[in-house]
This record gives C-alpha cells, structure tokens and sequence, in this order.
C-alpha cells in the first residue's frame, strides 16, 4: 500500500466524513430557517475550506478582483476532479448555485444538503427534462440575482479540453447574464479521475473576464460557447507556458 493511500485511508478519509456529517447537518438545520439557500452557501464555503486543509491544497487564486459585489453570473469552469468544486466553492465570493448531475443528489448528507441549499439537478440522459431544468437555472438568475455554476465539459477530463455543451450559453442567454469563464489547473494531480486517492499540492484558479450577453438570442449560443471555450483554452494555454518557462 503506498504511502499516499495509506494516508487517505487512515486520516483524510475520516476527516472528509466528519466535516461532511457536521457541516451537512448544520446546513440542513440552517436551511429550516433560510429559504433563500445563502446560509447553507455559507456554510458550504466553510465546509470547502476545511476540504482543502483536509487535501492539503494551496490555492492561487487570480482575477477574483474581476467580479462586482452583488452582481449576479454565470460561471463556466473546466473540470478536471471533484476538487474542482471546492476550489470554485471557497474561492469565488458571490452567492452561486450549481448545476451537477443527479446522481450526486441520492449521496447520504451531500445530497440532502444540495437540495436544501437550492442547487440545481441535472438529468443528463432526458434531454427535455435537461432543457427545463437550464430554464429554471436562467430564471434563479435573472430573479434571484443569484449566479451558477456550469461544468460545460459535462464530465470530469484528462486535461484535454473537450468540446462545451451549450448549457452555460443558454441560461446566460436567457437571463441576460455575463459568462465568466474560470480555469483550473492542479486538481487532477491532488485526485485524479476513478480514485479516491489525495495527494496533496498546489492548485490555481483563473478567473476571466466577463463575457457580456446583453441583447444576444439563443441563435447566438453556439457562438458563445465558442467564445467562451476560446477563453478558457486560452487561459490554460497561457499558464501552461508560463510553467514550461518556469522549469
């Protein structure tokens, strides 16, 4: 058994369970009294950092300074390992909700609380119940002034960035709200895909400039999620460079 998952097993695994367990049932209990989700959202945050110690992460954060306090977005991240979230979680500071598959919804404590805070279930394999649910998404949006959160890959990556589904640029579109492209790079490295294993390391979130919506139709989704993809590619690209430079 390596070392590494020696360690998983004996005290990063426990300590996941009993942060989820408590920080889960104070979220619930908070939720009685707060229908608007924004103090489970609060405590999710918390939650997220203790994930992080937990990981042993050390995150740089950049362009955060990008967002208007009170201002409401949709964010669209790649995504390479379930740490991707937490990262996201305890780092971006407006009020977000996300869009995330169903089946992390029936996971005991996690599940409870997603639907409790108001994240939103996505049911990949309906397409109309899908297209309902990205409508719901756009209206918390532009009603709420709450933002979301979308993983437009769809699925966890090997690094590679694939294709975007056009989700992202949908409920944008629909609430008339800026995209703000983010880009993750280190996750994979702490928890790669179909493990459970943690490793410990550095992470960096990039945050982009928001991309306007203002006056687009849904005719345009397709073009905004290429635009948006560019972004992305860009901002990974770009950081690549600079750590081949670094080296």
């Amino acid at each position: 058994m390596s070392l590494a998952l020696l360690r998983t097993v004996l005290i990063t695994d426990p300590l996941v369970a009993l942060s989820t367990i408590v920080m889960g049932s104070i979220s619930v209990a908070s939720s009685l009294f707060d229908s608007s989700g924004r103090s489970p959202h609060a405590i999710a945050r918390a939650w997220a950092r203790m994930l992080l110690v937990i990981f042993r992460v050390r995150t740089t954060v950049e362009g955060a300074g990008k967002l208007k306090p009170d201002s409401s977005y949709v964010f669209a991240s790649n995504h390479l390992s379930y740490v991707d979230t937490p990262v996201i979680l305890a780092h971006i500071p407006e009020q977000f909700r996300f869009l995330a598959k169903a089946e992390l919804f029936s996971i005991p404590f996690l599940g409870h609380h997603l639907k409790r805070a108001g994240h939103v279930s996505v049911p990949r394999e309906d397409a109309r119940a899908a297209l309902r649910v990205m409508t719901e998404a756009a209206r918390i949006v532009r009603e709420r002034k709450v933002s979301v959160l979308v993983f437009p890959e769809g699925e966890r990556t090997d690094g590679i960035l694939k294709e975007f589904k056009e989700g992202a640029a949908y409920i944008a579109i629909k609430a008339q709200a800026p995209i703000i492209p983010l880009a993750v790079q280190g996750t994979r490295a702490i928890m790669t895909p179909h493990t459970w294993v943690i490793r410990g390391g550095p992470v960096r979130l990039m945050v982009g400039d928001p991309i306007p919506t203002a006056g687009l139709t849904l005719k345009d989704r397709e073009r905004l999620t290429a635009t948006v993809r560019e972004r992305i590619s860009g901002m990974l690209g770009l950081q690549a460079s600079m750590t081949a430079a670094a080296k």
